[in-house]
């Protein structure tokens, strides 16, 4: 599992000109499965999300995690986070779980989250043609992967 956080002071998804997710503070997490990914990944990946800590504390130093900061999160799932380019010029995306095991995965990883933030998570809609807006704040972004605990 690879997710791309990207804190945020607001974004939104859109899906054929209908917001289906806003927030303002918080965390943008793009997500990409493969088909070899298990609960252990989701477990891993959103204790690492959630704990991370890149919100600014009152001295301005990146000290609080999304938990001590209160944020919100959107989580959108993305299958080109797992695109080869070693050959040729046109990504790869076999690597990527296909819907059959992608969506019981990202579903899992939503309600993890949402259970360990106590509140509702955002989300896009798996498989849909998905308008991504946001305000990088910082701007913080980070790359994080459970295969390789990076």
């Amino acid at each position: 599992m690879k997710a791309v956080i990207q804190r945020v002071s607001k974004a939104s998804v859109t899906i054929e000109d209908k917001k289906v997710a806003s927030i303002d503070n918080g965390l943008l997490v793009l997500l990409g499965i493969v088909a070899e990914d298990t609960e252990e990944d989701i477990k891993w990946l959103v204790n690492k999300i959630v704990n991370c800590r890149i919100f600014n504390d009152d001295n301005q130093v990146m000290n609080l995690s999304l938990i001590d900061s209160k944020g919100d999160i959107i989580v959108v799932s993305q299958f080109t986070l797992h695109a080869s380019t070693k050959k040729g010029n046109r990504p790869s995306y076999i690597k990527a779980a296909r819907p059959d095991v992608a969506i019981p995965l990202y579903e899992a990883f939503v309600k993890s989250i949402q259970l360990v933030l106590g509140k509702p998570v955002q989300t896009g809609q798996f498989g849909a043609d998905m308008k991504v807006e946001l305000v990088n704040d910082g701007p913080v972004t980070i790359i994080m992967d459970s295969k390789t605990k990076e």
